[in-house]
Order: C-alpha cells, then structure tokens, then sequence
C-alpha cells in the first residue's frame, strides 16, 4: 500500500492540531486549499491543514477513463453497487495518515477529518473504523458507504465523535436522500451529529463555512 501524496499548509509553530481534507472525485487535493485561509480558528491553536490526493484508477461511471478517485463508482446506484475493495484501501491509506500525524506530535482527539463527496464517503468509512478517538469528522455532500457493515466495525473509539454533515437539497450527484438516510443510521447508532442542508447543488455554500468553523472551534475547543 501506497502512502498517499499529501499537501499541506503549516501554520509556522508547533501544531495543536490538524484536519485533514479527502477531496472529491476526479478532483485534487488543492480543491480546498481555500479553507486554510478562509476559516478563523486561532482559538484553537496553531493548526495544520493537511490535504491528500487519492491515486488515479479508472472509474466505471465515468467510462473506465483514469482520474484521482478514492474507489471506483460502479452505477448510479450508491447503496447496491459499491466498490468494497476501493473503499476498504482508501480507508487503510487514510488510517496510515492519521498514524502518520500521531507520529508527527499532534494528538488523535486534535485530529479532524473531513471530506466532499467521494471525500466523505472515505472520512465516515475511515474515521469510524479508526482505533484511537478523532476530534470530528465533517461529511460534505456526500453519504455512508458499507452502511450495512459500520455498526459491527465501528470502533469504540469513535463510537461518540462528533460529527458534522452538510448537504445541498438540490444535490444532482449524490441526492439528498442519500445523505439523509446516511445522517438517521449515524443517529440511530447513537452517533453525536450535527446536520445541515443548503438551497445548493453539489457544492459548498458560505452559510456552511460559516456553520463548519463554529463546530470546528467546538470539537477542538472540547479537546
């Protein structure tokens, strides 16, 4: 297993934390570079944003043309058609950065990780199925994969997260509805969760900056 390319934006001092950023298909870890300036978070400490690139690999959907994926998209059907052994890479490639930022000196409950879209998919699989307590997990867009599989393999750990999701209700990539049924399983398993949904498509709107770093400012607050 590959360790996954990585940029990153430092804050200058030691880090007291770190979030990390999956972007989302045939996207780059770049996408959300913005969010290091963007979001006001100097009362949590000096933090250092970290944004992996996924391989490329060919994707079904997309007629098997290669393009930076976290796993591939087999149909448009998210729940029956699912690229298990993608998924289950990608969580340990994820698995190995967090270990890897532990390693560096930061604190595993100091660590956030998010994602958009195929991005979050890999932050809900990954962080839930990881061994030492997060921070937070933040789901843009995007849903829970191997739904079926997360309360038998969820560790303990993060057992009580907390977790963010927003989701646009005119969502023409990955529909409402799949973030909806994703949140009322999360909630259902006793996951603490905070919900959002904007009048946009598959994006990210202001009010969700806005509402993302006032929960970020509370997760590591806490920690």
């Amino acid at each position: 297993m590959s360790p996954l390319q990585t940029i990153e934006v430092h804050p200058g001092t030691e880090p007291r934390a770190t979030i990390v950023i999956l972007h989302g298909l045939g996207a780059d870890g770049t996408d959300f570079l913005s969010f290091a300036d963007e979001m006001r978070l100097q009362a949590a400490g000096p933090v250092r944003w970290v944004f992996p690139r996924a391989p490329e690999r060919p994707v079904t959907i997309n007629g098997g043309h290669r393009m930076r994926a976290w796993y591939d998209i087999l149909g448009t059907d998210l729940v029956k058609r699912e690229d298990e052994g993608g998924l289950r890479e990608s969580f340990a490639q994820v698995h190995a950065l967090l270990d890897r930022e532990v390693a560096r000196g930061v604190l595993a409950h100091r660590i956030v990780l998010g994602g958009f879209s195929q991005g979050c998919a890999v932050t809900l699989g990954a962080g839930l199925r990881y061994g030492q307590r997060l921070a937070g997990l933040v789901g843009m867009s995007g849903y829970l994969p191997l739904a079926e599989t997360t309360a038998a393999e969820r560790r303990d750990a993060n057992a009580l997260t907390p977790v963010f999701l927003a989701h646009g209700r005119q969502d023409n990539v990955v529909p409402l509805s799949r973030g909806t049924a994703s949140r009322d399983l999360l909630l259902a398993q006793g996951q603490p969760l905070a919900w959002h949904d904007y009048p946009m498509q598959h994006a990210v709107c202001l009010e969700e900056i806005q509402a993302l770093q006032q929960w970020l400012l509370g997760v590591l607050d806490a920690g």
